[in-house]
């Protein structure tokens, strides 16, 4: 702390404060300020000697600070509680967004705080609950922490101490699913923990500006389409997670029930902590757990992933695409909210998925190539970009990432940062123009 406190002293004396800030630097200063995080972040795993390599450090606290969740530790209760406590916590301060916190705290940033706060806020559509930035982003900080608070005290009404509560709901709040037991959620075996955390991974998934409107009375706002998509999406999904381990052979039980319901929402809210190794239950569920690796959490959420919003809008143009066909001279606008979008927004909605999943195929290929198998190797880039944690293969759900080769950890390593930074505002930083 005290070596980013004078870093950033210097940076302040040395760089004079410019009157605006154009586009491209909004975008550089964002993806250094996650990348330069992750760099000090992982000063205390490497200086303490528990992760004496700085590849794994550094992994581990970009998995940490984009709450993707994906570790290297094989014995995570090995380590000090000092360190798990601060691993846990690069997942709160991610969660809500590090440049936001910066915004809120430090409202005399002024200059640029729209063009920064915009660059790193998750979803296509950037809503705001007050005219200015930094209001929109204490408001969203206030929230988060009112959350954090009411699990933390719930928690430790189910038993939990302190330290294993405050560390469960950081990672929760910022659906991370770093936690300071191995064996995940799973290592308190207790229905009451399951369910609080099941409540508290979803609320986070959701769009927090509609939390916003909700604690100021108007609980309409859970009518809202993305909302409505979201929970619809999960419900689905457990439906037939259940009926698919019953039909295996699974016994019908509120156990069986639970354990679908906790993974269903947990890997939707790319949240990644385990009650249950679902690496072993039939083929389907897996599938449909990989597909909710790219559906993930919703528009202003602390999830990751292509977000509810677009995959709704996505389905919304591919239906008004169809009824051109019947209806050449019709005109069928895509709606959201009940209003129209602007063709830009579509646009730019559907060319977001498309390179996401062009940038997908080249990361699967890219594991390929270092020898990984074909399970391990699209569980491991899904999990990443959409900053779940736990994948398929052997990085799955009792797993970790340990046995990646150095370069693959370099990659995927920037597919988390690439996913929680919504793939734009880092890939424009590769583009030779960009620097022109």
């Amino acid at each position: 702390m005290i070596g980013m406190l004078g870093l950033g002293l210097l940076l302040k004396r040395l760089c004079p404060k410019p009157a605006e800030l154009s586009v491209r630097e909004g975008f550089l200063i964002v993806a250094l300020t996650w990348v330069v995080s992750s760099v000090l972040g992982a000063l205390p795993f490497m200086i303490s000697g528990a992760i004496p390599s700085f590849t794994d450090a550094f992994f581990e606290t970009m998995s940490g600070f984009t709450t993707t969740g994906a570790s290297i530790l094989k014995d995570i209760e090995a380590l000090p509680k000092s360190l798990l406590f601060w691993r846990s916590t690069t997942h709160w301060l991610g969660g809500m967004g590090v440049i936001a916190l910066a915004v809120a705290i430090f409202p005399a940033l002024g200059v640029g705080a729209s063009q920064l706060f915009k660059a790193e806020a998750p979803g296509p559509i950037k809503e705001k609950i007050s005219p200015r930035i930094s209001e929109t982003a204490k408001l969203l900080w206030i929230i988060y922490l009112l959350f954090s608070v009411v699990e933390t005290l719930l928690l430790m009404g189910g038993g939990l101490n302190l330290y294993d509560s405050l560390c469960t709901t950081f990672g929760t709040m910022a659906t991370g699913g770093f936690s300071p037991r191995n064996a995940s959620i799973g290592a308190y075996k207790s229905p009451y923990v399951d369910y609080v955390v099941i409540v508290f991974m979803f609320l986070a998934g959701a769009n927090f500006n509609l939390h916003y409107w909700a604690l100021r009375g108007k609980m309409t706002v859970y009518r809202d389409s993305e909302f409505r998509f979201y929970t619809g999406v999960t419900l689905l999904a457990v439906g037939i997670i259940v009926f698919a381990r019953w039909l295996a052979g699974t016994v019908w039980s509120e156990s069986m029930i639970r354990s679908s319901l906790f993974q269903t929402v947990s890997i939707v809210t790319t949240t990644g902590f385990i009650t249950d190794d679902y690496e072993k239950w039939p083929l389907l569920t897996r599938l449909v757990l990989l597909l909710l690796m790219f559906v993930g959490g919703c528009t202003a959420s602390t999830g990751g992933a292509i977000k509810n919003v677009r995959v709704c809008v996505l389905f919304k143009y591919l239906s008004s695409e169809l009824k051109k066909v019947f209806h050449p001279h019709g005109v069928f606008p895509v709606k959201l909210r009940n209003k129209p979008l602007t063709e830009s927004t579509v646009s730019n909605i559907v060319g977001f998925i498309i390179l996401y999943i062009l940038l997908f195929v080249a990361g699967v290929m890219c594991m390929a190539g270092m020898g990984l198998d074909l399970d391990t190797s699209i569980g491991s880039v899904a999990a990443t970009l959409g900053n779940v944690g736990p994948g398929l293969g052997t990085v799955g759900a009792v797993d970790n990432y340990s046995a990646v080769p150095i370069l693959g950890k370099w990659v995927l390593s920037f597919m988390m940062l690439a996913g929680r930074l919504e793939i734009f505002t880092v890939l424009v930083l590769l583009m030779p123009r960009f620097w022109r």
